[in-house]
Parts: C-alpha cells; sequence; structure tokens
C-alpha cells in the first residue's frame, strides 16, 4: 500500500488502474461514440457542412482543455476526491442536459461544459498516479492503465452505432450519463485519497503562480509536455476525419466503426507491450525510436497520397503501423514530462494537459477541416507533429537521444513510491 494512501481505504493495485483507466475512459467515451452519430446530428440540428459537424468534438475539448488550468491547483490545494467528484457530476449533468438540446450552438455549449467536467477526471487521474509512482513505475502503471482505458474505443463507435440502429443519437447521450454516474459511485466508494494533507499547497496568487512557474521553468518537463499535446494533434485530426476517411474515402459504410475498432486495438495491443518492456529498456529509448519510426511510416504515406490515390490495403498497413508505435510514444513522454514534478503533480498535469488538449485539438481541427476527400491531410498532420516532437527531444535533452535518464544513473527513489 502507498504510504500516501489514508488508513481505512485500501484498494489494489490492479483495482486502482482500472478505475483510473475508467475515469480517463469517460474522456474517450465522449469523443469516439459520438463519431458514427456526427451526420445524424447535423442533419437533425440543421448543419449541412460535414466539416462543421465536428465541432461537437472540438467543442468538448476546449473545455477539456481549458479547465485544466483550474482542476489542476485546486487539486494540489484541497486533495484529489473532491474535485474529481464535482468534475464528474458535471459531465453527467451536461450530457444528460443535451438529450434535450434543440440547436446545434446549444448542443456546442453543453459539450463545452461536458469537456469542462471531464478536465477534472484527466488531471486528477494523471495526479493520483503520480502521487504513488514515478520514473519507469509510473510509465508501466500509465500504459496499463491505457490498456484499460484503448479498450472504450475499440467498442465505443460501435456502441453509437447500435444506439442510431435503435433509432437516435439522443440515445447516446442518456448511456453517457448513466456510465459516469455508475463510475463516480464507484470513485467515492473506492478512490483512496492520494494526496497527503502534509503535501498540499495553499490555494493563493503567489502559491498557484510558483506552481506554474516550477512547472513551465523546467525544460525536460515542459519539452516533453509539449511532446504530447504535438502527437495528441496528430490523432486528434485522425480521429476528426476517420468518419470521413474510411467511409468516404473507402467506401466502409456501416463498417466504419469495425474498422475503427480495429485500430483501437492494436493501440491498446501496444500499449500492453510497452508496460511489459518499459522497465527494461526505459522511457527514453522506446519513445525516441517510435517517434523517428511515424516519421518514417507517415511520411511514406504523405508522399504516396500526393502522388498517387492511396490502396485502403496501403493506407491499412501504414497508418496501423503509425498507430501502434502510439502506443510506446504520447505514454513515455508524459511519464518523462511529469517526472520532475512530484511536488506539484495536480498543476503540472493540468499544465501538460492543457497544452496537449487546446494545443491537440487546434492542430486536429486545423488538419479535420483540411480533409479533401483523400488522406494527405491526415498523413500530413502525423508526418508533421512527428517531426516537431523530435525537435522538442532533442530540445529537452540537450541534442541526444535514447538516454536512461538522471533518475536511473543516480539510483534516486520516487516520491511515493508502493
Amino acid at each position: 500500500m502507498s504510504q500516501s494512501q489514508p488508513a481505512g481505504r485500501s484498494i489494489s493495485r490492479p483495482e486502482f488502474i482500472a478505475l483510473v483507466a475508467a475515469l480517463m475512459a469517460l474522456n474517450s467515451l465522449a469523443i469516439d461514440v459520438m463519431l458514427p452519430a456526427l451526420p445524424d446530428i447535423g442533419q437533425t440540428l440543421g448543419v449541412a457542412s460535414e466539416n462543421e459537424r465536428q465541432f461537437v468534438i472540438a467543442a468538448y475539448m476546449i473545455g477539456f482543455g481549458i479547465f485544466q488550468l483550474i482542476f489542476g491547483p485546486i487539486s494540489d490545494r484541497f486533495g484529489r476526491r473532491a474535485p474529481l467528484l464535482v468534475g464528474v457530476v458535471i459531465y453527467v449533468v451536461a450530457a444528460f442536459l443535451a438529450i434535450l438540446v434543440p440547436s446545434f450552438w446549444l448542443m456546442l455549449l453543453l459539450r463545452f461544459v461536458q469537456g469542462l467536467g471531464a478536465a477534472a477526471t484527466r488531471v486528477i487521474s494523471i495526479s493520483a498516479v503520480r502521487d504513488r509512482f514515478a520514473g519507469r513505475d509510473m510509465a508501466q502503471v500509465m500504459s496499463l492503465v491505457f490498456t484499460v482505458f484503448m479498450a472504450l474505443p475499440v467498442v465505443a463507435p460501435g456502441i453509437g452505432q447500435v444506439f442510431l440502429f435503435l433509432g437516435s443519437w439522443r440515445y447516446i447521450f442518456v448511456f453517457m450519463s448513466v456510465l459516469a454516474t455508475l463510475i463516480g459511485i464507484w470513485s467515492y466508494f473506492r478512490l483512496p485519497e492520494t494526496l497527503p494533507a502534509e503535501a498540499r499547497r495553499p490555494l493563493s496568487v503567489s502559491a498557484v503562480t510558483e506552481g506554474f512557474r516550477l512547472v513551465l521553468s523546467n525544460r525536460t518537463a515542459l519539452f516533453y509536455g509539449l511532446c504530447g499535446g504535438l502527437l495528441f494533434g496528430g490523432m486528434f485530426g485522425y480521429i476528426s476525419s476517420s468518419q470521413q476517411v474510411y467511409v468516404e474515402v473507402y467506401g466502409l459504410g456501416p463498417y466504419f466503426p469495425v474498422a475503427f475498432a480495429i485500430m483501437a486495438a492494436i493501440m491498446m495491443g501496444s500499449n500492453f507491450a510497452n508496460a511489459a518492456i518499459v522497465q527494461r529498456l526505459g522511457m527514453r529509448r522506446l519513445s525516441h525510436t517510435a517517434v523517428l519510426l511515424i516519421i518514417l511510416f507517415a511520411g511514406t504515406l504523405t508522399i504516396w497520397s500526393h502522388f498517387a490515390p492511396v490502396p485502403f490495403a496501403a493506407f491499412a498497413v501504414l497508418i496501423t503501423l503509425v498507430l501502434f508505435l502510439y502506443g510506446f510514444a504520447p505514454n513515455n513522454l508524459n511519464s518523462l514530462s511529469m517526472e520532475p514534478l512530484g511536488e506539484v503533480a495536480g498543476t503540472a498535469s493540468a499544465v501538460f494537459g492543457f497544452i496537449q488538449t487546446v494545443g491537440g485539438a487546434v492542430i486536429g481541427s486545423i488538419t479535420g477541416q483540411h480533409f479533401d476527400g483523400t488522406v494527405g491531410p491526415v498523413s500530413t498532420g502525423y508526418l508533421t507533429v512527428a517531426a516537431l516532437t523530435l525537435v522538442c527531444i532533442l530540445i529537452a535533452e540537450k541534442g541526444k537521444l535514447f538516454g536512461v535518464g538522471e533518475q536511473y544513473r543516480q539510483h534516486t527513489e520516487p516520491v511515493f513510491a508502493e
């Protein structure tokens, strides 16, 4: 049991990982389950443009990103549990009200509010993991979390499609509100407070400012945090355009959820593989290698799409390789960004979450809005963000790749290790 875990409420490592994954999955659910419903939502609410329908996803992501900056300092002051439960309640209420929405603009507003609530689940889930683990242990736990977390995108578009077959996209919001309520109840009864009272920071202007200064002045942490935002931008561009790519470019029609599920399953498998080997090979070696290979495969797809239409088989192979490598890049890079900042884990999680979510949503929206009936914009997006990620890695590591990190050279102990 972690030294930060209070007496009277114990939770096993497997249940802790499952609960954190479930909380983070609320964010994935709010995105992936909506994808098959975007055309129906647009038709019901009077939105003809296919690209404008993507704002249903973007509005959620903007609220999700901005309010992480609020929940981070709050969770460093009041602990992890109370802010988390408030966020879940907001998420549930917004999802329920969306059932009754009469206009597209009100839909976007409620999606923004739903993202606001989900911000607490992201910030506090990662903070709780950092409270209990550090270094390669944290990377391993986060990979296991994302292995479970990625199970939802495997089935979420299919769930959305089932509700459409049953009659209405509004059922999707009923499903989201019910599932979030159940996860909130699980958290209330089982999630321990991982931040000890003596480790909490005051919620004053000077203390909050100092917390942000600590995060933004750490070169290694900051540039690894930027890496996560860049890579998320590539992924969000793919997600935003996936319905159009699979349905319009390749004509998969109702089989789109199957293709999306297969890709998510591949990422789930690579996250599990990362958890199995990160202790031995290290976060830097795995993530740096993955980024270089993403550049190779995304570059190949981009060049091909520039000169000729890409057959579905070739697209499937190359995009599968890119997504497989995503299991070894963002998680390890995010763990590297959090590693030096255990004393301000909530604020650090908030800052990097904001950078990654809002920056990623902007990058992804640009990719999505440039959809032109080919796979070119998606592949170009992946290539661009991977190349910029490599630049950030080189800045973070002072021009070196594949190192093992100071912690493992000096054999220091994590802040809250089990």
